[in-house]
């Protein structure tokens, strides 16, 4: 289809979808975005994300692109659709794209965040449907120590979910950043990389947080990143307090500075 190729910049929770992915019984991101583009445009409008979140996680910057007709700026699109779309789904910006952009394959990086909650206010309803309440302490230096193992080139097998990934696909992702830091009532733990794996982010942080809380020895984590399959890894932590926060594209891919 020839036309206008955009970036849109998403923000959604999470909470009242059944993940990214357009599905026939149930309610998606994609979806949503769809629906609301063939209603503007009066015809089917694919639209391809950066990545596909899974159900209850939630995006500051979670990017698709989309190929519209000439009539439709950026502008006008991005006010049409935050007139039509759902509450739970808001289009932060839009961004004209050279031709060739591909929402998933341009990216060159993504960043998620993972909120835990360690004060009593962690339960509060107004906190807890975004982070992970732990009421028991975590020791800080072994946090820190896991993430740094993270950073680099490393085979993830033991960190995705079983069968997601092609058969030749050989799991290695690039880790630019893995950090945790303090914030008001817990912590934070930021992670960018070229790319992610099905629960990657989730599994991580749910061997971490063992690792921290005495259930599981310090080395467990570089143990991991020389395993052949997931057998070792603690389970996924809650998919709530995730956070996709942006996407990263090459600049000369942008028709304007974006």
């Amino acid at each position: 289809m020839s036309g206008r190729a955009v970036q849109l910049v998403l923000q959604y929770d999470g909470a009242g979808f059944a993940g990214w992915q357009r599905q026939p019984d149930a309610r998606t991101v994609q979806g949503e975005l769809e629906n609301a583009l063939e209603r503007l445009c009066r015809a089917a409008v694919p639209v391809i994300g950066a990545g596909r979140t899974d159900a209850g996680v939630h995006a500051h910057g979670q990017a698709a692109g989309v190929v519209l007709p000439e009539r439709w700026t950026p502008l006008a699109i991005r006010r049409a659709l935050n007139a039509v779309l759902p509450d739970d789904v808001w289009v932060a910006a839009a961004h004209a794209m050279r031709e060739g952009f591909h929402a998933r394959y341009s990216a060159i990086a993504r960043r998620y965040a993972y909120y835990i909650g360690l004060d009593e206010g962690a339960h509060s309803p107004f906190r807890r449907p975004y982070e992970w309440a732990i009421t028991r302490p975590l020791d800080r230096a072994s946090l820190d120590l896991s993430a740094r193992a993270l950073t680099g080139s490393h085979v993830f097998r033991a960190f995705a979910v079983r069968g997601t990934a092609p058969a030749d696909d050989d799991h290695r992702c690039t880790i630019h950043h893995a950090a945790w830091s303090e914030r008001a009532g817990g912590l934070v733990f930021e992670v960018e990389a070229n790319r992610f794996l099905h629960h990657m982010v989730r599994f991580l942080v749910g061997t971490m947080v063992d690792i921290a809380l005495g259930r599981r020895d310090p080395a467990t984590m570089t143990d991991l990143l020389l395993a052949d399959d997931n057998r070792g890894v603690s389970p996924p932590a809650p998919a709530h307090a995730l956070f996709l926060e942006r996407v990263e594209y090459p600049a000369d891919l942008y028709l304007t500075p974006a």
